[in-house]
């Protein structure tokens, strides 16, 4: 019998902002992202996920402004670069009323949140959606961001993974311990909505964090929402392979993909768990059209709107960086810095100058760039599943919202020919959804280990 090949997983890679990955298309005639203060703009955008049968929208965040390029954030105001950029909790509400598979994974900073509070809310939004929550556990990086919250600069990188590891156990004493299963008994005629000997006080004395409290929501389908993590550092993996059960990386190459994947799984079975307990995914730009000539015109006027300069500027802010500093074939001290390691990886490795790296961010973004028609689309990210071992993509936006309108009318129908996509949603939650097994965490994963016995 033949192998069923394994079918691609998509988000969709937004951000509650004007510019998020491929900068300077804002200005393109037919960009709509100004329009992201209004909610009509996220609801069309969700029914329009929901019809192309997108595992989820994956939701960016930053707090803190990008201000290392130039010494200012001059160029980050004049093309929208991730500001201004409003909270994306606020929006899963709004998107969920209007879809019943679509997934949402958010990102919050869990340095800057604290874990008693955030656990309503991530609790309110699994109720709100019926289970269609994911977390993306971000620690921060940027030294404007700690400035606004009252710190000097940003805590040294790998004690913020040191607090994130104890924020973690604290959240799961509240999503998994506080309540029991059966707490809940909604019984009118004995007047007894939750039973007081099922729902307990959590005590937590942590390196980081204390906490003595009830959970205040009752325990919603997932309990724990999926949890996502994007930090491919020595100690972001270390965190992924305890935590995470959706990666996001960043590779230039299917080589660099297979070797990022394979490193993470084996830091997930180090850590006593399957290697499919992880769902890899890509950021990925796909332009596409009813030709391959069409596609490559697109491409072609996408690039005259984009701006790589605009691109190296957030790249500034992920490394640390104020390239403005350098001349064009100068060669870059890539040292290690306070900000994103794994953002710095690729760039050290290939040596990469200021010019490599504006040819790099030619469509104002660092993701890998796939353009032609649906059978040349389809071709190249099979291609990237399998000799990148990965399990889908975040698909960025370019014009929106006609790059998602594009992807959906012209290139789903060619991966579900193959075999390569789903032609239905599953039922339940979004955990479900992914894994195909239960709504809660599985036993083996950390979280359950607070469970009561």
């Amino acid at each position: 019998m033949a192998t069923r090949k394994k079918q691609i997983l998509l988000n969709a890679f937004n951000m509650n902002s004007v510019g998020h990955i491929n900068h300077g298309l804002w200005a393109h005639p037919r960009d709509q992202s100004h329009r992201y203060k209004t909610l009509d703009y996220w609801t069309s955008l969700a029914a329009t996920l929901e019809r192309g049968l997108f595992d989820g929208i994956f939701l960016a965040d930053i707090l803190g402004v990008y201000d290392v390029y130039q010494g200012s954030a001059d160029l980050t105001l004049r093309e929208s670069i991730q500001l201004p950029v409003n909270d994306p909790l606020l929006l899963v509400s709004a998107m969920a009323a209007v879809t019943r598979n679509l997934g949402f994974g958010i990102t919050v900073n869990a340095s800057a949140d604290a874990p008693y509070i955030f656990a309503r809310r991530i609790s309110t939004l699994d109720h709100l959606t019926d289970g269609r929550v994911g977390w993306n556990i971000v620690t921060g990086y940027l030294d404007s961001a700690a400035r606004g919250l009252g710190l000097d600069n940003q805590i040294e990188h790998d004690s913020r993974y040191d607090r994130a590891d104890d924020y973690l156990d604290l959240l799961y004493k509240l999503w998994e311990r506080s309540w029991e299963d059966d707490a809940v008994l909604i019984d009118k005629e004995r007047r007894i909505y939750a039973d007081p000997s099922k729902v307990h006080v959590i005590d937590h004395q942590g390196p980081f964090y204390r906490s003595q409290a009830y959970h205040l929501a009752e325990p919603s389908l997932q309990r724990t929402p999926v949890l996502y993590q994007a930090g491919t550092s020595g100690r972001g993996k270390q965190f992924a392979a305890r935590h995470a059960e959706c990666v996001f990386i960043a590779a230039p190459d299917k080589n660099s993909a297979r070797a990022a994947s394979r490193s993470l799984r084996e830091a997930v079975v180090a850590a006593g768990r399957k290697p499919e307990d992880i769902k890899i995914f890509l950021g990925m730009t796909v332009i596409t059209d009813r030709s391959a000539t069409a596609a490559r015109e697109k491409h072609a006027e996408y690039l005259r709107y984009a701006n790589p300069e605009a691109g190296l500027a957030h790249f500034s802010a992920s490394t640390g960086i104020d390239f403005s500093r350098y001349d064009l074939d100068e060669a870059i001290t890539y040292g290690k810095s306070n900000a994103s390691q794994s953002a710095t990886q690729i760039a050290q490795q290939r040596g990469w100058t200021k010019r490599q790296l504006l040819q790099e961010l030619a469509m104002g973004g660092r993701y890998p760039v796939v353009v032609g028609d649906a059978t040349e689309v389809a071709d190249e990210l099979s291609s990237w599943m399998d000799e990148g071992e990965i399990d889908g993509f975040n698909l960025t936006r370019t014009v929106v919202p006609e790059s998602f309108e594009d992807f959906i009318d012209i290139v789903v129908p060619a991966l579900q020919e193959r075999g390569l996509y789903k032609t239905a949603y599953e039922q339940g939650s979004l955990r479900r959804k992914l894994f195909g097994e239960d709504d809660r965490l599985p036993d083996r994963h950390i979280g359950a280990s607070f469970r009561r016995l």
